[in-house]
């Protein structure tokens, strides 16, 4: 069984355990080791409801939160270049000029 599929085997496990208890699963509704299973393969409890689809997602990952970072960086560089075009056309024309 590979990694993905261990994934899906907790993620269904917890929504099983939703649909059958009809409210949001707690650790105390499930058996130490389903537990350990789910932490292990999706982390801390309230995370693993969150991948599963049963819990809105409250806190952006590191990963989504790095990506965000690097756009607004990359956006502020270009911005930073468009304006020192504008600020220095007599610079562009100079080089023009040389070629």
């Amino acid at each position: 069984m590979g990694n993905d599929d261990k994934r899906i085997r907790a993620i269904e496990l917890l929504k099983a355990k939703a649909h059958e208890l009809g409210r949001l699963p707690k650790k105390s509704d499930l058996s130490p080791e389903e537990v350990c299973f789910i932490k292990q393969k999706l982390g801390p409890f309230p995370r693993a409801l969150e991948a599963a689809g049963l819990k809105p997602v409250t806190k952006p990952s590191a990963a989504l939160l790095s990506k965000q970072k690097r756009r607004r960086a990359a956006l502020r560089r270009k911005l930073a270049k468009k304006q020192e075009g504008e600020l220095l056309p007599s610079e562009n024309n100079r080089m023009e000029d040389m070629k």
